[in-house]
């Protein structure tokens, strides 16, 4: 069974920034990774994401503050936050997606944005 493996959340002050990052258990193909986050009474919305090749996609109210990387061969993914808004605070929550089966994700990190 595939387990992904969350860090880097926290609490951090409008206009900070924070690393998220995210390592798959063993070795398996990846086409499509992500980040996703839920805040306390909303649906859970996709941050970003990234495909084997680098093509990556953003929700409109992260472009530009936030960017996402992932590493092949490590089968890592990681997201820089920069500016960091009230409204970015939310549970991210890691996601996989193999070229067979059904996504994985991650436990969820905590983001909080407060001053």
């Amino acid at each position: 069974q595939v387990q992904l493996v969350e860090s880097g959340g926290g609490l951090v002050q409008p206009g900070g920034s924070l690393r998220l990052s995210c390592a798959a258990s063993s070795s398996i193909r990846i086409a499509l990774m992500g980040w996703y986050r839920q805040a306390p009474g909303k649906q859970r919305e996709l941050v970003a994401d990234i495909t084997h090749f680098g093509l990556t996609n953003y929700l409109d109210r992260v472009k530009g503050r936030f960017t996402i990387s992932r590493d092949n061969a490590a089968n890592t993914v990681s997201l820089q936050m920069n500016s960091l808004k009230p409204d970015d605070t939310a549970v991210y929550y890691c996601n996989m997606r193999p070229l067979l089966g059904s996504d994985y994700w991650g436990q969820g990190t905590q983001v909080t944005v407060s001053s």
